[in-house]
């Protein structure tokens, strides 16, 4: 685990730590310490903690005028016993929302399993971008069907056209483009 990194590249163009509006404003990282864990396995330093034990998080890029955000994850999404998303949402997204945030996209590459509850946050959370939408992009197809047993397919697009293994050489802007243009692609034959 110690050996997985959040994607780095996009610092040059975004920094949480250094965003007043952001969560993890004024954070200090000290690459040489790895003190946070998941189950026991060291996890990278740059890694942000977001509440839960089990799911670590990384602010990618935020973009207030486009109104969207770009967000890594590594673990185990547990809500049955953690209530991650209880944490992602009160802790990180109801900020981000404070500002306009409406559109997420959520890379998950690096999250190893799902644990489902019930579907309230998800709900609250799809309630509260109305005019936005949550993606999942590149997560595990087993983490696909457990969220539909737990009807979050409600509330997140995943699959299909939004598994973008190419993602890293992309600019974030370009890639929100290409998210945003396969969703509304989506919408249209609604």
């Amino acid at each position: 685990m110690h050996t997985i990194e959040p994607f780095y590249n996009w610092l040059k163009y975004y920094d949480p730590s250094k965003d007043e509006r952001s969560p993890f404003y004024g954070k200090q990282y000290n690459y040489d310490v790895y003190s946070d864990t998941i189950y026991n396995y060291y996890i990278d330093p740059a890694w942000d903690f977001m509440g839960s034990e089990t799911l670590y998080i990384k602010v990618l890029f935020v973009d207030y005028q486009r109104s969207y955000a770009i967000i890594e994850m590594l673990g185990e999404w547990n809500d049955a016993i953690n209530n991650d998303i209880m944490h992602l949402k009160r802790n990180i997204l109801d900020s981000f929302m404070v500002d306009g945030i409406d559109k997420y996209i959520l890379i998950g590459e690096n999250v190893l399993n799902f644990h489902g509850s019930d579907d309230s946050y998800y709900e609250e959370w799809f309630d509260d971008v109305a005019d936005g939408w949550i993606a999942a992009i590149n997560f595990r197809e087993f983490i696909f069907d457990e969220w539909k047993k737990y009807n979050i397919d409600y509330y997140i697009i995943f699959g299909g056209n939004l598994q973008i293994d190419h993602w890293r050489t992309l600019k974030p802007p370009r890639f929100f483009e290409i998210v945003n243009n396969a969703i509304s692609k989506r919408i249209d034959l609604i």
